[in-house]
């Protein structure tokens, strides 16, 4: 379980700097990204470690990855578009 963790964790903070990286201008500060993303990545390990059982390491990892990256998924704002009225409004 200690290994699950510490590579959740580590996946937790990839994903963040790799959403940081590519979209900064979408995300809050950098310390929600990177506690959010180390967060759901555990959550995910936990959850996965919950269904499967010990033993299965590497599929537990793939179900953190994929929990951590909807979870920051979540953090995601819109694009800023000007609202434009209309002439009928």
């Amino acid at each position: 379980m200690i290994w699950e963790s510490l590579g959740s964790v580590v996946l937790g903070l990839a994903l963040s700097w790799a959403a940081l990286r590519s979209l900064p201008s979408r995300l809050p500060s950098r310390r929600t990204v990177f506690a959010t993303g180390v967060l759901g990545a555990l959550f995910g390990a936990y959850l996965m470690h919950s269904v499967l059982g010990p033993g299965y390491v590497l599929v537990t990892l793939i179900g953190a990855a994929l929990i951590g990256a909807v979870t920051l998924s979540l953090l995601i704002r819109p694009r800023s578009r000007r609202l434009s009225r209309s002439a009928a409004a």
